[in-house]
């Protein structure tokens, strides 16, 4: 799956996945490779990103996550490692 994270101000993350977990407003969900279509608002929370290096893990101050086609888009207010 590709993965874009992106702010108002920069692209966070861009590359390939395993697995990406997200503080959804409704409760945490994860997204995994072939995933229903979807659109999700973020809550303040942590994202977890697995690739094949391992996990990498990013606060985000809400927004909205897109997942369609393996593709995921997650539009951020802001985002600190």
């Amino acid at each position: 799956m590709y993965l874009e994270i992106i702010t108002p101000d920069k692209k966070v993350f861009a590359g390939e996945v395993e697995a990406a977990q997200f503080p959804g407003t409704n409760g945490s969900f994860e997204v995994l490779d072939s995933h229903a279509p979807l659109i999700s608002t973020l809550e303040n929370g942590r994202i977890r990103i697995t690739t094949a290096q391992g996990q990498t893990f990013y606060n985000v101050d809400g927004g909205v996550v897109e997942v369609l086609n393996n593709k995921i888009i997650v539009l951020a207010e802001s985002v600190s490692e």
